[in-house]
């Protein structure tokens, strides 16, 4: 009950009603999706990069995929800078974050959102969606390493370290691993996860 009011609240604070499908959901569709950042600190951080990727049922749909490059205004950290490859000059034909902001949203929809540590790459969307709508991302959102650890915990004791990076989840998941730190094959990555997982909900 909490949610739906939390959920209509938002809505009207909707600054443009092109985007009321935001808040429709979809019957039989997700999005996986990450980004790219000049900084891990959100308050300073700026987007430079966001992949998304559609799953419906079992099936992750990378010909119905997203990626954009975004132009940062201020300098990136070298160390980021050596994480995710993505040089300035990389950049320079990126496109303003408003734009790229705008068509992820086209793209998603009122589809629930899919990732890891997806709460980061949440924070970094709404920081710049705010000002813009007025809104945040109203979604569902499904965090992967969530389902992951309380399907371990139900084979350990409390006590037991559940190791929650992504490269040893991937490999006890026994999915392909796509080159990391690039939005789109992370959010592909991610979505092969969330159906292993869901694969391992039913035995």
């Amino acid at each position: 009950m909490f949610e739906r009011f939390f959920r209509e609240r938002e809505c009207k604070r909707l600054k443009d009603p092109k985007y009321q499908a935001l808040y429709d959901g979809h019957p039989d569709e997700l999005v996986s999706f990450d980004c790219e950042t000049t900084s891990l600190n959100v308050k300073e951080a700026e987007i430079i990069s966001i992949g998304a990727v559609k799953i419906r049922g079992n099936t992750v749909l990378t010909s119905e995929s997203f990626y954009v490059l975004v132009k940062p205004e201020g300098m990136m950290e070298a160390t980021n800078v050596t994480i995710h490859g993505l040089r300035p000059k990389d950049l320079s034909n990126g496109i303003p974050v408003e734009t790229a902001i705008e068509q992820f949203l086209d793209f998603v929809g009122g589809r629930p959102l899919v990732g890891y540590y997806l709460e980061y790459d949440v924070a970094m969307v709404n920081k710049f969606l705010k000002p813009m709508l007025g809104i945040q991302l109203p979604q569902k959102q499904i965090e992967v390493s969530s389902i992951y650890y309380r399907q371990e915990m139900k084979k350990k004791y409390y006590d037991t370290y559940v190791d929650m990076r992504m490269a040893p989840m991937i490999k006890k998941l026994k999915i392909p691993d796509l080159p990391r730190h690039d939005a789109l094959n992370d959010s592909i990555n991610v979505a092969l996860m969330y159906l292993a997982l869901m694969a391992r909900e039913k035995k």
